[in-house]
């Protein structure tokens, strides 16, 4: 973790971080809190958020944990009410609450298509209203940060609807970034490579052999820690990127480049066998 944040960075700051109590978001509320921030976190149970809540606290930070189905837009307002008489105004909101599964798109049902798309579309575009429409009422300046994914630009075999909910975010990100810019608000998105977290990466990485290869495809040759993330989420709310709006940050090691080159694959082989490979094509 990166000690080059002032401590009082995100001090005065009232964020929210849905999906807080655990991986990537729970990484992301505890490193916002160190940095002076009041934290709510959300989530469907109760145990992760208490645990992450007493551990913010017991770090000296300031934390709430309140459930909320972010599926359900009552819920969400309500949600944003509790937060705010608790710790005051939000300022920030994490839109991190995810839901995502391996299928063939021939085998999803209706159920598990909603329950991926309610999740991190209909809750992101819930949350993101929400605080919208306080920050507009109220006049104030505002940030919200979205996690996508690398293949929301470029779609993915059997996550589909995963990749549908995502490539929504990012287009609510840009169209927002531009109808709500003028008034103070910002908008962006972080799109993560590979990030083993507990349970999520259990429901997608089904082997290690399948986690080796992963790992072989990104050219850095390791997965992301939370904490990598943390820090970067960190820097998108905060005033240091205050010029920054509407955009999609990659942060994958570079997988998504290494996928995209015809003949990246060969970078999986020992250099010195590629470099005979193509001096015997040449004819050397």
């Amino acid at each position: 973790m990166s000690d080059s944040y002032a401590d009082d960075l995100l001090a005065d700051h009232h964020i929210v971080v849905t999906g807080g109590g655990t991986g990537l978001g729970r990484a992301m509320a505890m490193r916002c809190a160190e940095l002076g921030a009041r934290v709510t976190i959300n989530g469907r149970r109760t145990e992760p958020l208490e645990t992450t809540v007493a551990d913010i606290r017991e770090a000296g930070g300031e934390a709430e944990g309140i459930s909320c189905n972010v599926r359900e837009a009552d819920d969400v307002e309500a949600f944003f009410d509790e937060a705010e008489e608790r710790q005051g105004p939000v300022t920030r909101l994490v839109n991190n609450a995810a839901a995502n599964f391996l299928a063939s798109a021939e085998d999803i049902s209706p159920n598990g298509f909603d329950a991926i798309i309610k999740t991190n579309l209909y809750g992101s575009f819930y949350c993101t209203q929400q605080c919208g429409k306080r920050w507009l009422e109220r006049e104030e300046d505002g940030v919200v940060l979205s996690i996508a994914t690398t293949y929301a630009e470029t779609g993915s075999a059997f996550v589909l609807p995963s990749a549908m909910s995502k490539a929504g975010i990012v287009a609510m990100t840009r169209s927002l970034a531009a109808e709500w810019g003028s008034a103070g608000i910002r908008l962006n998105a972080i799109a993560p490579g590979p990030f083993p977290t507990e349970g999520a990466w259990e429901r997608l990485v089904p082997s290690e052999d399948i986690e080796q290869q992963m790992r072989q495809r990104i050219p850095v040759r390791r997965f992301g820690e939370p904490e990598e993330l943390a820090d970067l989420a960190v820097f998108m709310l905060s005033d240091l990127a205050s010029y920054m709006n509407g955009e999609l940050v990659t942060f994958d090691g570079g997988e998504k480049l290494a996928a995209g080159g015809q003949f990246n694959d060969f970078t999986r082989l020992p250099r010195e066998q590629i470099k005979q490979m193509m001096a015997q094509m040449r004819g050397d």
